[in-house]
C-alpha cells in the first residue's frame, strides 16, 4: 500500500470485526487512512462494496466516505456549539440524508448508544464516556458498511470502554457492517472476531498468548 505496508492483505466480511495491533510507527494509521480512502495506494487494489475503489478520484472517494464509512477516533472531535443531536445530524447531512429524516435517524443512533436522555446536551456537559458515545452515534447514523475505529477506548476507563465495545459489536450485528479496530489494548483486540498484527509491512494472525502479552 505504501512504504510502510508491503504485501498487506486484509479481507473483512459484513457482520465481522478485526483488530489490528502493532507497535507505534509500523503503519497502523497508514492502513486506516488507506481503508478510509484518505490515502491512495501506491500498488495493489482495494475493493469496497464489491467494487475496486483504488483508482477513484478524490471526489468519488469523498462521496463513498460520506455515505458508507463510519469513523471513530480516540479524540471525540465533537462540535462544541452543537447539541448531541446536532453533532449526529451533521454527520447525517454530510452523508446526504434527506432533511426530513435526519433528526429521526440522529435520535435513533443516540438511542442505540444509550443516550436517549441526553439528546439536547452540549458536549461540555457530557462525560468522556458520553462524548465517545455521541461520536459513536455520529459514525453509526448513516448505517455504514465499514466502521474504522482508531483506539476508540484509549481515553476511557475500563467500565466505559467495555460499554463502548459492546455498542460497536451490537452495531456490527444490527447493520451488517464490517469493523476494523486499531488498538494497543489486548482486551479490545480479544473482543473482535479476529486479531492481526502489523509487522514488517504485513498483517499476520495473532495467537492468543501473543494478544494477552500485548504489542504496545
Amino acid at each position: 500500500m505504501t512504504e510502510l505496508l508491503s504485501d498487506a492483505s486484509l479481507q473483512v466480511a459484513p457482520w465481522t470485526s478485526v483488530a489490528v495491533m502493532g507497535r507505534s510507527g509500523v503503519g497502523k494509521s497508514t492502513l486506516l487512512r488507506a481503508l478510509g480512502l484518505f490515502q491512495p495506494l501506491d500498488a495493489g487494489s482495494y475493493r469496497l462494496l464489491g467494487s475496486d475503489v483504488s483508482g477513484l478520484s478524490e471526489r468519488a472517494c469523498s462521496a463513498l466516505r460520506a455515505k458508507h464509512i463510519g469513523f471513530v477516533f480516540q479524540e471525540f472531535r465533537l462540535l462544541p456549539h452543537l447539541t448531541a443531536t446536532g453533532n449526529v445530524e451533521t454527520a447525517a447531512a454530510i452523508a446526504g440524508m434527506p432533511v426530513r429524516t435526519r433528526r429521526r435517524e440522529a435520535h435513533r443512533a443516540l438511542e442505540l448508544v444509550g443516550l436517549s436522555h441526553r439528546l439536547r446536551a452540549s458536549p461540555r456537559t457530557l462525560s468522556g464516556g458520553e462524548q465517545q458515545r455521541v461520536a459513536l452515534a455520529r459514525a453509526l447514523v448513516k448505517r455504514p458498511s465499514l466502521i474504522l475505529a482508531d483506539e476508540p477506548t484509549g481515553a476511557l476507563d475500563d467500565t466505559t470502554a467495555a460499554a463502548v465495545l459492546e455498542i460497536l459489536r451490537d452495531a456490527v450485528a444490527v447493520s451488517a457492517a464490517a469493523l476494523v479496530v486499531v488498538t494497543h489494548d489486548p482486551v479490545v483486540a480479544q473482543a473482535c472476531d479476529r486479531q492481526l498484527r502489523l509487522h514488517d509491512g504485513q498483517l499476520v494472525p495473532l495467537l492468543d498468548h501473543t494478544v494477552v502479552g500485548s504489542t504496545a
